[in-house]
């Protein structure tokens, strides 16, 4: 039975001022989706990654949606969705609940912007349908397979103690508030709507899958997933793109940017040198512009897809 979503309380509405919508997934699962501005078969699709949600573009949604119609899915087990317990928390599950989104929105055109695990499911959609998108823009995140992951990351991969720090003590989402922001803090507002959706052990449930799914055996089923996303790539070269990178990440370092830059040399890079892992957060305005104005260009992406 697909759960009902929850209510926004006043507080978080403040900041979060919009009226999600419900998709189910193929797997069964209500999937919650922000989707405001003009209506047209050609959006902003921007996917967040873990421990964050559509909250993390709120910002964003704000500044574009006067003028583009910008679609933000909370990812199942995230912010506003349905949190089942045994759901296929996996990139390939991700990518394919995204795919069926777009589909039944009937959208013909989508601009990416992608952060964290946002990265591997929104190239997923691209790599499989090079056609259907348009612009992207690239926020600390990786779409290929690395051998790096920080000591404080990985700890939450073990086998029993790291489920019971990411969920009983929320040990992953709770400590994301602070580490992942450098050039000032976040309010108390904000961070009570990053961790509004995960106040217990069943609805963390997903921030745990999203960090056992990080592909660093040789025999994790997700490696290969990942690993055919990486050897598509080259599909988007064509595709006008704009990189704007926290120079202060704890997880998605300047090794990450570098291998970017390696597979998209012709792509618009915009280092910060001074923000963290949240750089949508921890940017100020500078962030916002730049992507807004890079998507609302009038030009055309090349047909290299």
């Amino acid at each position: 039975m697909v759960s009902a979503a929850p209510q926004i309380p006043a507080r978080l509405a403040r900041l979060y001022p919009f009226t999600p919508a419900a998709f189910q997934t193929p797997g069964g699962a209500r999937m919650s989706y922000v989707d405001v501005g003009p209506r047209s078969a050609e959006a902003v699709l921007m996917l967040h990654g873990n421990p964050t949600w559509s909250f993390f573009y709120r910002d964003l949604i704000r500044g574009l949606s006067s003028s583009m119609r910008c679609i933000a899915p909370d990812h199942i087990g995230m912010g506003l969705s349905e949190k089942p317990e045994n759901y296929d928390y996996t990139l390939a599950t991700r990518i394919a609940d995204i795919e069926a989104l777009v589909a039944n929105l009937g959208l013909k055109r989508v601009h990416l912007v992608v952060h964290d695990w946002g990265g591997a499911v929104g190239f997923g959609l691209a790599t499989r349908q090079p056609a259907l998108i348009g612009r992207i823009t690239i926020l600390n995140t990786a779409a290929f397979l690395s051998a790096r992951i920080p000591f404080r990351i990985a700890v939450c991969r073990w086998p029993l103690l790291g489920e019971w720090l990411v969920r009983g003590l929320n040990g992953f989402a709770g400590p994301a508030a602070s580490m992942a922001m450098h050039a000032r803090a976040l309010t108390a507002d904000e961070k009570y709507g990053y961790l509004f959706p995960y106040g217990s052990w069943a609805n963390r449930v997903a921030v745990h899958r999203f960090v056992t799914d990080i592909p660093m055996e040789a025999e994790h089923p997700t490696r290969a997933t990942l690993g055919a996303i990486e050897s598509r790539l080259s599909l988007l070269a064509g595709h006008e793109k704009l990189i704007v990178w926290g120079g202060r990440d704890f997880c998605f370092n300047d090794s990450f940017l570098e291998r970017w830059r390696k597979i998209y040399p012709a792509a618009r890079v915009e280092r910060l040198a001074e923000s963290g892992h949240y750089v949508l957060n921890d940017s100020g305005a500078v962030a916002l512009d730049l992507i807004g104005a890079f998507l609302r260009e009038s030009s055309q992406p090349s047909s290299g897809s």
